[in-house]
């Protein structure tokens, strides 16, 4: 028994783990890293905050300008719409307007020539005249070059006969028999027909194929041709009948 009582005291008790935190330069070190380590973590957080923070700001920056200039669009736009709005009712105020001064200018117009009528109607032609309208119309007795006849008119104070409406074209036609010059010439160019008072020839009784300028200077007009009530050209030399015509 006493053999077991010994035995038992000289048993070495096993180590056990150590529960004492280490110490020393080795420690320290460790420490140190791990503080630069959380330190350096902590820094690229902040870093990264600051990095989407400044892009934040600078996308409200941009979102708050465009903003700002689409709003400025809009309201130039509905500035424009209302400027159109505008012109559209002035224009049509101005529509409106021309109509009317259309409407009283026929108005007047009309009455202007029931009066002119009027007044004519109480007018006369000298003896031997003939009236139609607002003229007097004389058929010469006498033949003579167009040059020639021209003068004889414009010695009575009147020139030779245009011809500018259907309905006189047929009252010349009523009382002419015979080739008859009319004041109509293309002195100056051939080609360009013009009546005596310089107006351009619009109304047009040609014959058929005429005017061909078959002689040499066919360059004046008469009417009467190959017995019917159309035009000629023909000589200004030739001697022919001619009529006058002189406004009331």
């Amino acid at each position: 028994m006493e053999e077991i009582y010994v035995n038992e005291r000289y048993v070495k008790p096993a180590n056990k783990p150590s529960t004492k935190k280490p110490t020393g330069p080795r420690s320290y070190k460790r420490s140190f890293y791990l503080v630069v380590i959380l330190s350096l973590g902590l820094l690229a957080g902040l870093l990264t905050l600051a990095f989407y923070y400044k892009n934040s700001l600078q996308d409200s920056a941009e979102y708050l300008s465009m903003s700002n200039k689409l709003s400025s669009i809009t309201e130039e736009r509905e500035l424009l719409n209302a400027n159109v709005s505008v012109v559209r009712n002035q224009l049509s105020s101005m529509t409106e307007e021309r109509d009317l001064l259309k409407a009283n200018l026929t108005e007047m117009t009309n009455e202007l020539e029931r009066l002119q009528r009027l007044f004519n109607q109480k007018k006369t032609c000298p003896a031997g005249w003939s009236k139609f309208c607002c003229s007097c119309y004389l058929l010469s007795e006498s033949s003579d070059s167009w040059h020639s006849a021209r003068k004889n008119c414009t010695d009575q104070g009147a020139d030779l006969v245009v011809i500018d409406s259907p309905e006189e074209q047929i009252f010349i036609a009523s009382f002419t028999q015979k080739r008859t010059w009319i004041g109509l010439n293309d002195i100056e160019q051939e080609g360009t027909w013009k009546w005596v008072d310089g107006t351009p020839l619009t109304l047009k009784y040609w014959a058929s194929g005429q005017p061909d300028n078959a002689f040499p200077k066919e360059n004046c007009a008469h009417t009467r041709f190959d017995e019917n009530t159309s035009w000629n050209d023909f000589p200004c030399q030739n001697s022919l009948q001619w009529v006058c015509e002189k406004l009331l």
